[in-house]
C-alpha cells in the first residue's frame, strides 16, 4: 500500500504544483515562485533520471535472457546425431568384442554426462574439455574399419583455465566429418591445443577429398561462430585456411 499512497502524492504534486505556481506569479509572491519552481522541476529531474535507469535496467536484463536463450538452444544443437550413430556401432561390437564394447559404452556414458550437464555450464576447466575430446577421438576411431592418424598435441600450462564447454568439438566434428568419412586411406588429423595465463589457443588440421568440398559453412561452424559472439565478444579469433587438400582452423580465446 505503501508504494501506492507515495505514487498518488507524487502525481498530485506533479498536477498540482503549476497551478499553484501560476497563482503566486499572478500575486506577485516572486520569490516563493522561484524556490517552489527550483524544487518543482529538481524532483521531476530526479525522477525522470530514475525512470530513464530503470527502463535501460530493463532492457539490458531483457537482452542478456535473451542471449542465454539462444546459447541454450545452440548449445542443444551440438552432435546428438554422433551418439545415435556410435550406438548403432556399439550393437555390433558386442559380440564381436565385448570387452572393448564395455570400454567404449563407459566413454560415451562419460559424453552424454559431460554434453547433458557440464555442456549446459557457462565454464568447464580445459582439462574436463580435453577429456571429452579424447573420448570422442577414442570413439570415431572404433567407427571406421581404416587406418587414420590422429595427433593430439597438448601444452597446458594450467589445467583449471575455464573455458566455454563444447566449442572445440565443433571444429574436431568437422576434422572428422569432411576429412576422415570421405577418403579411403592416408586420413590424418592433428590438433595442437596450449592453454596459457591470459588465453588458450586451438589448432586444427585435416586432409580432405577436393571434390567433396563445399562452399557453404555448415549449422556447426555458424553455431560455434554465433556462440564466441554471445561469450567472447572482441576476445577471440577464428580464422580458416585451405591449401590444396588441407584444411586449417585456429582458433583463440582470451582469458575472460
Amino acid at each position: 500500500m505503501r508504494p501506492r499512497i507515495l505514487k498518488i502524492i507524487f502525481w498530485l504534486f506533479a498536477i498540482c504544483t503549476p497551478f499553484v505556481l501560476m497563482v503566486l506569479v499572478a500575486t506577485e509572491e516572486e520569490l516563493i515562485a522561484t524556490l517552489l519552481s527550483f524544487f518543482y522541476f529538481s524532483i521531476l529531474f530526479v525522477v525522470g533520471i530514475r525512470w530513464v535507469s530503470r527502463q535501460l535496467k530493463t532492457i539490458i536484463k531483457l537482452k542478456n535472457e535473451k542471449s542465454k536463450t539462444e546459447l541454450l538452444h545452440l548449445k542443444s544443437q551440438v552432435n546428438p546425431h554422433f551418439f545415435f550413430n556410435t550406438l548403432n556401432n556399439l550393437y555390433g561390437l558386442v559380440e564381436e568384442d565385448s570387452k572393448k564394447a564395455q570400454e567404449l559404452i563407459l566413454k560415451l556414458s562419460d559424453m552424454m554426462r559431460y554434453s547433458i550437464y557440464e555442456g549446459q555450464r557457462d565454464f568447464v576447466t580445459v582439462k574436463e574439455e580435453i577429456e571429452y575430446l579424447k573420448n570422442y577421438i577414442e570413439l570415431h576411431k572404433m567407427r571406421y574399419h581404416k587406418k587414420t592418424e590422429v595427433n593430439f598435441n597438448l601444452h597446458i600450462q594450467n589445467e583449471e583455465s575455464k573455458v566455454m564447454p563444447l566449442l572445440f568439438i565443433i571444429l574436431l566434428e568437422n576434422a572428422f566429418k569432411h576429412g576422415v568419412e570421405n577418403l579411403r586411406d592416408g586420413a590424418y588429423i592433428h590438433i595442437n591445443m596450449t592453454s596459457g595465463a591470459n588465453e588458450i589457443h586451438f589448432a586444427i588440421e585435416n586432409n580432405f577429398d577436393a571434390s567433396e568440398v563445399t562452399k557453404e559453412p555448415g549449422i556447426g561452424l555458424n553455431n560455434l561462430k554465433r556462440r564466441l559472439e554471445l561469450v567472447y565478444p572482441k576476445k577471440h579469433s577464428l580464422s580458416f585456411a585451405i591449401t590444396e587438400d588441407v584444411y586449417k582452423v585456429q582458433l583463440t580465446l582470451k582469458q575472460l
